[in-house]
C-alpha cells in the first residue's frame, strides 16, 4: 500500500461535495471536497506500488485542459486503470457542478 500526494494550481472552491465509486468493488473511490482557494490537493492511497509517475501524468493531462476549482480530493485505489480514474473524477466534477 502506498500513499501519494499531489498539488496543482486552482481557482476558487466550489460549495459541493461528491463521493463516487466504491473501493470494495475492486475499482476505486473518489471523495471530492471544497479546498483552499488557489490550490487543488490530491491524496492517493493505492495498492499499486511504484505508480507515482503514472498518477502524476494522468492528473497533468486532466488539469491542463482547464483551471480546476480549489478542491481536496482523496482517492482510494485498488488497481484501477487510468481510464477508470478519469471517469470517476469526471463523475465527481459533474456532481459538484464543475464541467
Amino acid at each position: 500500500m502506498e500513499t501519494l500526494s499531489f498539488e496543482f494550481p486552482a481557482g476558487q472552491p466550489p460549495t459541493g461535495r461528491a463521493l463516487v465509486g466504491c473501493v470494495g468493488s475492486g475499482d476505486l473511490e473518489v471523495l471530492i471536497e471544497p479546498g483552499q482557494a488557489g490550490k487543488l490537493t490530491i491524496k492517493v492511497q493505492t495498492s499499486v506500488n511504484g505508480a507515482e509517475q503514472r498518477w502524476q501524468h494522468l492528473f497533468e493531462r486532466i488539469f491542463q485542459e482547464q483551471m480546476p476549482p480549489a478542491l481536496k480530493i482523496d482517492i482510494h485505489d485498488f488497481g484501477a486503470t487510468p481510464g477508470v480514474v478519469r471517469l470517476r473524477l469526471e463523475q465527481g466534477f459533474e456532481e459538484i457542478g464543475h464541467d
